[in-house]
């Protein structure tokens, strides 16, 4: 019915086709582990369980809330509807401060308590995360 030609043309074009499909399942996968995604802390008082995975938590360090002891950084982290506990051990970033934005990475204790592995602060006065700034807007 359709001659050789036709043939191997839609056969090329089916090859491109899978083959274009699977460049992009593999270039998602692997964009999906460096993606920076971080919850706020209302976010985290809505989950349902506490998992043991390694998750970052995002918004703003409450004004005085930055207490260090020894080799321990302790602050709190608001998105001001509620607020999460941070322990931290390790090098501060120079523009960590007060009512300025921060994600920490790390593991969640409970709902009240987290402990991080690392700070990522803000890199200029201008900076600040979208959620963040979208969830200032709302309030």
């Amino acid at each position: 019915m359709y001659g050789r030609k036709v043939k191997l043309r839609f056969l090329f074009v089916l090859l491109i086709l899978i083959s274009l499909t699977l460049a992009v399942i593999l270039v998602l996968k692997s964009l999906e582990e460096n993606v920076v995604y971080f919850q706020s802390p209302t976010e985290i008082k809505a989950l349902v369980e506490t998992e043991k995975k390694k998750i970052r938590v995002g918004g703003m360090v409450k004004k005085n809330s930055i207490f260090i002891e020894s080799k321990d950084l302790q602050f709190v982290i608001t998105d001001f509807k509620n607020e999460i506990n941070v322990i931290y051990s390790g090098a501060v970033p120079n523009l960590f401060s007060e009512e300025k934005g921060v994600v920490a990475e790390g593991y969640l204790k409970d709902k009240n308590f987290f402990l991080a592995t690392k700070i990522l602060a803000k890199h200029d006065e201008n900076y600040m995360p979208p959620e963040v700034k979208a969830a200032l807007k709302e309030k």
